[in-house]
């Protein structure tokens, strides 16, 4: 399972805030759309996909479509060891990420789900 997501890739993928941000956001919630990060991060459309597209292409992220909406969780097939990095980093962070929480728990209008998972 290591060869399918080696070390340096992922501390790779997750080198940059807004990815780590995101998925951390994402660890904390279980599953957001493009519009919810957007609102938690203050940022565009463009920058959080851009991002979120890697997060996917590194393995460490899978979307789904409803209706309009593209919602991305962790990757289930994630092996325990990156499960662990992320969920201490979420823990030992919370005051990194206060604003960000802030800013989606403020957040008028998000997206109803059905989960499927």
């Amino acid at each position: 399972m290591t060869d399918d997501f080696p070390p340096p890739a992922i501390f790779k993928c997750l080198a940059d805030a807004t990815r780590m941000r995101s998925a951390l956001l994402i660890v904390q919630e279980g599953e957001l759309c493009v519009c919810e990060l957007m609102c938690a991060l203050n940022d565009s459309q463009p920058k959080i996909s851009r991002h979120l597209a890697q997060l996917r292409n590194c393995g460490l992220l899978l979307d789904r479509r409803q209706g309009q909406w593209v919602y991305y969780r962790l990757n289930p097939a994630l092996p325990q060891w990156v499960m662990s990095v992320l969920d201490t980093t979420l823990n030992a962070n919370g005051q990194w990420l206060r604003d960000d929480v802030l800013r989606l728990e403020a957040m008028g209008d998000r997206p109803q789900r059905n989960r499927c998972c």
